[in-house]
C-alpha cells in the first residue's frame, strides 16, 4: 500500500455496482484514497453506498459517481480526468440467450480499448485490468500442471463465448500498450471464479453455485472442478498491483489454492452452515445426465458440457512471492458467501 498522501491521489474503479468493484472501492476508500466510479446510470449511486455501508464504509464525499456505458465513448474522458490509477473492472456479464458470441466480445474487447485510450490521454501513471482465468485455461488439452500466468486460453478448442470474450478483451490490452500505450503501464488480474461476502443483490455469477446448492433446487452437483478465489483477496491483489513496481507489465492469477470439485462444496456448506443447509445433497452427478439436459437446449446446462470432469487447477505462486500477496482458503470463501446470502436474505431472490 502507499503512504498518506493517498489522499491527494485518485482512482478511477470502473463498473461500481458490481461485485468485485464494490470490494475494490471499500478498500481503497479504507486505504485512504480518494474514489471515482463510473455506472450505467446515476439511479445506481444509492445502491452502491448501501453496499459500501453494509461493508462497514460510509463513503462520502470522498466517492463520486459519473455515468459512463462501456459501449460508448460519453464521459470517458471526464472519468479519468485527474485520476493518479484505474482500476477497470467493469467487463460484460455472461448473458442468457446471446444470438451470437459476439454480442459478449465487442463490448468487452472495444470497452476495454475505449478506457485505456481514456487513461493514456489522461496521464493516467497504470491501469489494472480485471481479466479472468477464463483468458488462461480455457480450450487446452487435459493437463496435470496447474496454469499459471504464462498460459493463453486456445481460441481454437471448444472455449465459451465469455471465456472468448475475456481472452480477446486482455490480448487487446497488451497489444494496445505495446503499440500506443505511451507512457500508461498495464497490469492484470486473472481470477478463478470468485465468491466471498455479498453486499448487496449484485454479485458475480459465481455466487449461484452457492445459492442454488442452498435453495435445494439441484438434485446434485455436476463433475465440475473450479478454483475459487475470495473477492477480498481479489480486491486486495488489485491495489498490490496498482502500486507495487513489480507488478507492472505483469499478470496474476487470482485462486485461494487448489482447485475442487463441486460436491466438495456441498460436503463444506453441509459441514458449516447448519439449518441453512440441511437439505443440501452431497453428491456428484453422472456425466451423462447433463449433456441429456444439454441437448434439451437449456443454455446454463449446455455451458457446463465443455467443463465436465476437466481439472482447471491453478495457481497463484507469482501473486504470493512477487507481491506479498496472502488469499484465505477456498472453504473461508464458500463460508463468507453462504453467511452473507443468509444475513442478507438473498438466498430466495
Amino acid at each position: 500500500m502507499e503512504t498518506n498522501s493517498n489522499n491527494e491521489k485518485t482512482v478511477l474503479v470502473t463498473g461500481g455496482s458490481g461485485f468485485i468493484a464494490v470490494h475494490c472501492i471499500l478498500q481503497l476508500l479504507n486505504a485512504g484514497y480518494r474514489v471515482r466510479t463510473t455506472v450505467r446510470t446515476l439511479n445506481r449511486e444509492a445502491d452502491v453506498r448501501v453496499m459500501l455501508k453494509e461493508g462497514g464504509t460510509e463513503a462520502g464525499d470522498r466517492l463520486a459517481f459519473i455515468a459512463a456505458d462501456l459501449a460508448s465513448d460519453a464521459n470517458w474522458k471526464e472519468a479519468v480526468s485527474g485520476c493518479t490509477y484505474v482500476l477497470h473492472v467493469a467487463s460484460p456479464t455472461p448473458l442468457k440467450g446471446y444470438r451470437h458470441e459476439d454480442e459478449m466480445i465487442i463490448p468487452a474487447r472495444e470497452g476495454v480499448l475505449r478506457v485505456l485510450r481514456a487513461a493514456r490521454d489522461a496521464g493516467v501513471k497504470r491501469l489494472v485490468l480485471t481479466s479472468a482465468l477464463g483468458a488462461i485455461a480455457f480450450g487446452h488439452k487435459p493437463q496435470t500442471a496447474p496454469f499459471n500466468e504464462t498460459d493463453w486460453t486456445d481460441l481454437n478448442g471448444d472455449v465459451p463465448a465469455y471465456q472468448k470474450s475475456k481472452t480477446l478483451a486482455e490480448r487487446a490490452a497488451w497489444d494496445f500498450i505495446a503499440r500506443e500505450g505511451g507512457r500508461l503501464e498495464l497490469s492484470v488480474v486473472n481470477p478463478v471464479a470468485v465468491l466471498g461476502p455479498v453486499l448487496g443483490p449484485d454479485y458475480s455469477h459465481s455466487i449461484h453455485v452457492i445459492k442454488r446448492l442452498m435453495n435445494d433446487k439441484a438434485p446434485g452437483s455436476p463433475k465440475i472442478n473450479c478454483g475459487f478465489v475470495d473477492v477480498r483477496d481479489v480486491a486486495d491483489l488489485h491495489l498490490r498491483a496498482m502500486t507495487d513496481p513489480a507488478a507492472k507489465g505483469e499478470r496474476f492469477l487470482a485462486t485461494a489454492g487448489e482447485s475442487i470439485w463441486l460436491v466438495d462444496i456441498a460436503e463444506v456448506l453441509k459441514r458449516r452452515m447448519g439449518k441453512a443447509a440441511e437439505h443440501i445433497k452431497v453428491r456428484e452427478l453422472p456425466n451423462w445426465l447433463l449433456r441429456i439436459a444439454a441437448l434439451r437446449g437449456d443454455p446454463a446446462v449446455k455451458a457446463l458440457v465443455p467443463m465436465l470432469s476437466k481439472v482447471m487447477n491453478s495457481t497463484s505462486e507469482k501473486a504470493i512471492k512477487k507481491l506479498g500477496w496472502k488469499p484465505r482458503s477456498s472453504e473461508e470463501a464458500i463460508v463468507a458467501t453462504a453467511e452473507s446470502l443468509v444475513r442478507l436474505n438473498l438466498l430466495n431472490k
